[in-house]
């Protein structure tokens, strides 16, 4: 049986390496997300969950401010570590690169400054979201480079945490959840 390029033939829960790149370039450790978009089956998913405890840290050390300055720096980290990846394997958004879903999922958790019940609904919005691809992530994708494997994920995230509060607004209506308004806040 022939082997696909890049290894993508072979079984196992950890895919090698792509060609043309190796594990311990700084471009490959954080499109890769310290190696969790390696990970199978769902490395989208495998990358969104090792973003969780980052993203819980960062919002609960240094709030919104602290979240959102998160979400610009992997961005833009991540428009130059995916563009890397994408021109040394020739792999146009390789499901192994992964620093999007880590911007995009920090941006999903914001609401859930407001309780931590809301990690598992931004979590799951995201994962919908991102998958689903609603207009305008599916379109964006076609702008290429780092920045077209980065801008679908931060729309995703927006629609995530939109979603994600409104299910919190729900849930607090409902008198099913008490929210912390005021650690949306600024210096909070």
């Amino acid at each position: 049986m022939p082997q696909e390029q890049n290894g993508a033939g072979r079984k196992g829960f950890i895919r090698p390496t792509p060609d043309g790149i190796r594990f311990l370039e700084p471009a490959t450790l954080i499109a890769t997300w310290g190696g969790s978009g390696l990970l199978r089956p769902a490395p989208g998913t495998w990358g969104s969950l090792a973003a969780l405890p980052f993203g819980y840290a960062l919002m609960s050390l240094t709030g919104p401010v602290g979240l959102i300055v998160g979400v610009l720096l992997s961005f833009i980290i991540g428009i130059w570590a995916a563009g890397s990846l994408e021109r040394r394997t020739g792999d146009k958004d390789g499901g192994y690169i992964v620093i999007d879903e880590v911007s995009g999922q920090w941006l999903a958790l914001l609401p859930a400054l407001a309780s931590p019940w809301l990690i598992l609904p931004a979590f799951l919005f995201f994962r919908l979201f991102d998958i689903a691809k609603p207009w305008p992530c599916f379109q964006l994708q076609s702008i290429g480079g780092g920045l077209g494997v980065m801008i679908d994920d931060i729309v995703a995230g927006l629609y995530a945490a939109l979603a994600t509060a409104l299910v919190g607004w729900a849930l607090q209506s409902a008198g099913l959840l008490t929210l912390d308004l005021t650690a949306l806040l600024p210096g909070s």
